[in-house]
């Protein structure tokens, strides 16, 4: 588990970490930082099922 605010899961973290992303997080270091959880770590799991963050979209796909 990444942390309790976020599902382990990784396609649940692709959608919950998206939807952060979207609506509340104008970056992922922002929603790190805020969440202060490493974002290695979110990375390598959502990289483990090929998503990689872009930050122009301000996604992971």
């Amino acid at each position: 588990m990444i942390t309790d605010q976020l599902p382990s899961d990784p396609f649940m973290l692709m959608s919950t970490i998206n939807m952060k992303l979207r609506d509340q997080y104008s970056s992922l270091d922002e929603l790190c930082d805020d969440m202060n959880i490493n974002r290695e770590v979110i990375e390598t799991t959502l990289g483990s099922i090929g998503m990689e963050y872009n930050p122009d979209t301000n996604k992971f796909w």
